[in-house]
């Protein structure tokens, strides 16, 4: 019987305040490991979210000590062996994780215990990890016959480099908290007691940056890497000329030419906080 944690009964539990939302993966008996309903509850609560305008940037968290064990093992032994049932619901899971890369806002992934298998892929499809010392992070799949999914194999060369990828693949084994940090997954470490409020307050820095700008980068940079220089420049020239129209464009170029101080700036952070050491 699937147990009911979120406050409002559901497995995935999305709310939005102030331009911030937060998306909660909440199976924390199974250490929110994804099975079908929550992959779909998933998918839906990315799908609101990429219609409301009023989001800014997006967190994405696990329930009780866990962000995602991946896959529900149990749950997929349940279903009788049928190779095209088995493309089906594996491309739907690869949609989801293409949902949350290519959502226009700044995405951060809040990590503490397991991401592993999809919720490592599910990770990495974020824009920032932040994490606590109990995060692991691990390509499980070798660990049971599979290969990975849930984007893995395009996301993890760019966060670690192609020859770290392939040993994190072929080996299966976990990478802790410091590890991730020297690798460069995760960006900030936190104290597990304020790892969302600090995911909360980092996704929030972006609330006066151009959402078009944002948006025309972020998408630019998932595909640059099956570019060549000349079609990155005309990428960009095409996404600059947008910018250049935009309201948010006008009004900061309006404050440089006043001397009033700009309404985004990542001046104020302490740039220690960021390998989770202070002075």
């Amino acid at each position: 019987m699937e147990e009911q944690n979120a406050s409002d009964g559901k497995v995935v539990a999305l709310t939005v305040d102030a331009g911030v939302a937060i998306v909660t993966l909440n199976r924390p008996r199974r250490h929110n490991a994804i099975d079908l309903p929550m992959r779909a509850a998933l998918a839906d609560a990315l799908r609101s979210i990429a219609q409301d305008r009023s989001v800014r940037a997006v967190v994405l968290t696990g329930a009780g000590g866990s962000f995602c064990a991946g896959g529900d093992i149990g749950s997929m032994r349940d279903r009788a062996p049928d190779i095209e049932d088995a493309r089906r619901r594996m491309r739907d899971a690869g949609e989801v994780a293409l949902m949350l890369s290519t959502l226009d806002c700044p995405v951060i992934a809040a990590v503490d215990g397991p991401a592993y298998g999809a919720g490592f892929g599910l990770a990495l499809a974020c824009d920032f990890i932040l994490g606590t010392q109990r995060a692991r992070f691990c390509a499980s799949f070798i660990r049971i016959g599979l290969m990975p999914d849930c984007l893995l194999h395009a996301s993890l060369p760019r966060w670690v480099g192609p020859a770290r990828a392939r040993e994190l693949i072929f080996s299966g084994r976990e990478v802790r908290a410091p590890e991730a940090q020297a690798l460069g997954i995760l960006y900030r470490l936190c104290p597990a007691e304020t790892l969302l409020d600090d995911a909360v307050a980092l996704a929030r820095r972006f609330l006066d940056a151009s959402p078009t700008a944002l948006a025309q980068s972020k998408a630019l940079l998932n595909q640059v890497h099956a570019m060549d220089l000349r079609q990155v420049a005309e990428a960009e020239t095409a996404g600059q000329a947008m910018c250049l129209e935009t309201a948010s464009h006008r009004a900061a170029a309006d404050r440089f030419m006043t001397g009033a101080p700009p309404l985004f700036s990542w001046e104020e952070e302490n740039p220690a906080d960021r390998t989770g050491t202070k002075d």
